[in-house]
């Protein structure tokens, strides 16, 4: 189950009506629900956790000076969500980062902490795989590398990206399925 999805102890709209009041003690709930969603969500595209917390921060600005413009349409937590999908490409963009996803390298070294048997040789060979997987998802177009991101990294439902991502469920699968396909294409001699 996602943190992301979970419901304010006060009711979702009973936080926004607090939110737009201008109360502190409603904006302190607001971040204390999603900090570390909208932290894990940013790593993923930026991997860099200066910049990450930079933007973690602007989203919840973005949120406080605009909440009075949110109409509804979505969850409170997938409106914040595509703030921070749009603000995280920005800067991946401004920045001209390579590397769009979570730190795919830290789910190897998790893997080979696990797996005593790895030699020196073999823990090098997972990480340089991990570095060609991290290129490869690079090379995604955006709409299937944000797809793939938000599904496989952290965790998110097709329901939950298709309304993060303001499209149907059907266009996420085919998102999420056509990412598995280039990314086969483009490691076919990766062992992972």
């Amino acid at each position: 189950m996602s943190l992301s999805w979970i419901i304010p102890k006060m009711g979702e709209e009973q936080l926004i009506e607090q939110l737009r009041s201008g109360d502190n003690k409603a904006f302190k709930e607001l971040i204390d629900l999603y900090r570390l969603q909208m932290i894990n969500l940013c790593y993923g595209f930026i991997r860099n956790q200066e910049d990450t917390e930079e933007i973690v921060q602007d989203v919840f600005i973005e949120v406080y000076r605009s909440i009075c413009n949110f109409r509804g349409d979505s969850k409170l937590s997938t409106w914040m969500f595509r703030i921070a999908v749009s603000k995280s490409l920005n800067k991946v963009r401004k920045n001209k980062f390579k590397n769009m996803v979570s730190s795919i390298e830290n789910i190897f070294e998790q893997h080979s902490e696990k797996s005593t048997s790895l030699n020196p040789h073999q823990l090098m060979q997972t990480k340089e795989d991990a570095k060609m997987l991290n290129k490869a998802i690079d090379k995604l177009p955006e709409n299937q590398r944000i797809a793939f991101v938000l599904h496989h990294y952290d965790g998110h439902s097709y329901l939950q990206i298709s309304e993060i991502m303001n499209t149907s469920i059907s266009a996420v699968e085919s998102l999420i399925h056509r990412a598995k396909v280039n990314l086969k294409n483009q490691l076919k001699n990766i062992k992972i």
